[in-house]
């Protein structure tokens, strides 16, 4: 598993890269044999420091953990504690519904600055990239989405082949969006 560690306003010393490397390996192989990649970010937040990590194990899902405390060590005990709970949420998810199946799309890449229907106030298109659709159901899209700690999530129905998202409300509910198509 590759490991990425990056420092923001704090010098992270050999003996915390090395102790977060081999803290974070263990954890992740205890329920997942192979991950692609893990990031790691500690950052000083006011007297406190905040540990990011940020895990992509196979099957394209991500999970991220954040951990706060005012020595280092004990911030990223505390994020690879999180981390742990949640691998083993998602791994008991896997195991009870099966292996989900990963199709990657191509999205579209929109030039903001070929758009020629530019409007004063419109919002500048920050981050373009391409990503693996998972096909789930509606309840495991809602799981993926509450590991990736993301708002929204496009997937593949298995249902009915179609495309849906699903997105976490305003008042914190959880909204499905499947379209109809004619």
């Amino acid at each position: 598993m590759q490991i990425i560690i990056t420092g923001q306003q704090i010098n992270l010393g050999d003996n915390l890269r090395d102790y977060a490397d081999k803290a974070l390996t263990g954890t992740v192989s205890k329920y997942f044999e192979e991950a692609v990649s893990a990031d790691i970010k500690v950052a000083k937040d006011g007297a406190l420091i905040k540990t990011d990590i940020m895990v992509r194990p196979a099957g394209g899902t991500v999970i991220n953990a954040t951990g706060t405390s005012a020595d280092a060590y004990a911030s990223f005990d505390d994020a690879v504690a999180k981390m742990s709970r949640q691998l083993r949420k998602y791994k008991n998810k896997l195991v009870g519904h099966k292996a989900q199946k990963i199709e990657m799309v191509d999205m579209s890449v929109i030039d903001a600055e070929q758009d020629k229907e530019e409007v004063a106030d419109a919002p500048i298109i920050i981050a373009e990239m391409q990503t693996a659709l998972p096909v789930c159901t509606v309840s495991e899209a809602v799981m993926r989405m509450d590991l990736e700690g993301s708002n929204a999530l496009m997937f593949k129905n298995t249902a009915h082949g179609g495309l849906n998202m699903v997105y976490r409300r305003g008042d914190g509910n959880i909204g499905w969006v499947d379209p109809k198509n004619k």
